[in-house]
């Protein structure tokens, strides 16, 4: 079974991080991993359209975990859409499915998402030139509960990768 790999965003973004969620996407399906996102706007978009330009995408790789009720509602570029009708509780559900998590840019969502993640003992990352939460909080351990951890600041997408495949 592929794992998941969940990538946390802001819903508006600037064309460069919008460049560079779409690169992240193509890099993680590439890899041979699921991606998932909460499949609407903004990043998680750009995310899934790169997943989608993967030469491995196959037409199973790109999830989106939608806050509402209705399938239609996420962007056209998901494979899966699961509404989940939990509004911004949905962030849970992204959090649990995933293997491991990758922020970029952010703002409150992508903090709770960041966090949960956090609480749950994922292996966590972000895109730390990417602005928000996410270039706030790399580096930076969240609490001591995970014994000296910290968010893994990514520089590249290539480091991403290599993140990702340890």
């Amino acid at each position: 079974m592929k794992r998941i790999v969940a990538v946390f965003g802001s819903a508006n973004i600037e064309a460069a991080v919008a460049g560079l969620a779409e690169r992240l996407g193509e890099a993680i399906v590439t890899a041979g991993f699921r991606v998932a996102t909460g499949g609407l706007d903004g990043v998680m978009e750009a995310v899934s359209r790169g997943g989608r330009k993967s030469p491995r995408w196959t037409g199973n790789e790109v999830i989106g975990i939608l806050p509402g009720e209705d399938s239609r509602s996420g962007n056209e570029f998901l494979d899966i859409a699961i509404p989940s009708g939990l509004g911004r509780y949905r962030n849970t559900l992204l959090v649990n499915l995933s293997d491991a998590g990758i922020g970029v840019a952010g703002a409150s969502g992508t903090l709770s998402e960041l966090a949960l993640a956090w609480q749950q003992g994922k292996p966590l990352a972000v895109m730390g030139g990417s602005g928000g939460w996410s270039q706030e909080l790399a580096g930076r351990s969240l609490d001591g509960k995970r014994g000296g951890d910290a968010i893994v600041p990514l520089s590249s997408i290539d480091e991403a990768v290599d993140w990702l495949a340890r």
